[in-house]
């Protein structure tokens, strides 16, 4: 598997890290976190001019018809100082929604103004008993004439509080289907909530919505529940690669840290013990983006689902270990300055948090990488 990354990836790279580095330092993520949206429309429009948010999606829709390995490069710029626009909630996972169930038309209706930034599109897809799997819906959807009626409940919706149109499932009398709904629709409920990271999510209630059939995307059944499954892949992948930026970002932290802090006199960095530390979260920090970098190529080179999902959870599991030891150690060997509300190493340690939460958490990914047939033939053989 060749991980070099072509001259466009790394003018991709170095973009996303220059404008991260002096249009979002994490001074931003501290005011947006003050904000009412938890994010700037500006920046998001600004986004999608630089064709940011449509690296995923076709020329067709506005997009950059790139690779989910393009998004990760993106994502992991991002993490470095917590750029606070929801790329990953709406960007990834909302987007890759559409893009695996819609139409073409349905396509273009709803990621042309993601695309250019004019809109923020989330995916309504958890539900309170469902823990992490996308086909535990209770959410119905009725016929009524010729359109639908959406009734039931979401929780934690990606920045559902400021969505311009969410994409819910609901299970039909055909199977689960996905259901486009506009922002202000009689009878839908957005309440705002706060993640422990500081960013915005949104607890839905949906009480006899009533939506056009042509608002349903694609087939429901089977074709709904594989269009659920790789967008949610996707936006593990690109968990996982922001993990690597969070990673990285606490790595540089606390090795500056350990130059610089004196103590008796003397660096703190000149003690063996602690240099053993440091070297441990570099270990760790590249294992997680050697994973995160194979799931990133599995989501976009046409692999077996199965194959996908193998990589995906091989790199949640890591980022679940090996990121915690990571954001863990950045804390410890800050000291007790760490734990203070105006160091910024406890925003990234919160968002490793929630990154190793996002889309299963470790004992969900253990336990779906063992039930792979490949583990099963493995094991058995």
């Amino acid at each position: 598997m060749n991980f070099d990354l072509t001259d466009d990836q790394k003018m991709l790279r170095d973009t996303a890290a220059a404008f991260a580095k002096k249009e979002s330092p994490v001074a931003r993520k501290r005011k947006m976190m003050a904000s009412e949206a938890g994010f700037d429309r500006d920046v998001w429009r600004q986004m999608g001019e630089l064709g940011w948010l449509g690296i995923l999606f076709p020329e067709a829709v506005g997009g950059y018809g790139g690779t989910m390995v393009d998004a990760a490069l993106v994502l992991e710029q991002f993490a470095a100082t917590l750029v606070p626009e929801p790329y990953l909630a709406s960007a990834v996972l909302a987007g890759t929604a559409v893009l695996a169930a819609g139409d073409a038309e349905q396509q273009r209706r709803w990621l042309e103004p993601l695309c250019a930034g004019d809109s923020v599109v989330a995916l309504a897809w958890a539900e309170r008993d469902g823990r992490f799997d996308p086909t535990a819906v209770t959410t119905v959807a009725e016929r009524a004439g010729g359109d639908w009626t959406l009734a039931g409940q979401k929780v934690w919706v990606l920045a559902g509080h400021a969505a311009d149109v969410l994409i819910v499932s609901a299970r039909c009398p055909d199977g689960i289907a996905l259901f486009s709904v506009d922002r202000g629709a009689d009878g839908l409920t957005v309440r705002p909530v706060q993640t422990m990271d500081g960013n915005r999510a949104a607890m839905v209630r949906l009480d006899g919505v009533r939506v056009a059939d042509d608002r349903r995307l694609g087939d429901p059944g089977e074709a709904a529940e594989r269009a659920l499954a790789t967008a949610l892949d996707w936006a593990a992948a690109g968990a996982c690669a922001e993990g690597v930026g969070v990673c990285q970002a606490v790595l540089d932290m606390t090795v500056d840290y350990l130059k610089t802090r004196e103590q008796f006199g003397v660096k703190i960095g000149a003690f063996q013990a602690l240099q053993h530390r440091a070297v441990d979260m570099f270990i760790e920090t590249e294992l997680c983006r050697s994973h995160a970098i194979e799931a990133a190529i599995r989501c976009s080179d046409g692999s077996d689902p199965d194959v996908r999902a193998g990589a995906v959870s091989a790199a949640k599991v890591q980022l679940a270990t090996g990121g915690k030891f990571v954001s863990q150690q950045g804390i410890q060997l800050h000291g007790g300055i760490a734990i203070t509300e105006e160091h910024d190493i406890g925003l990234y340690f919160k968002r490793m948090h929630v990154l190793n939460t996002l889309f299963g958490d470790e004992e969900h990914h253990v336990a779906r990488f063992a039930a792979l047939p490949s583990f099963v033939e493995g094991i058995e053989a």
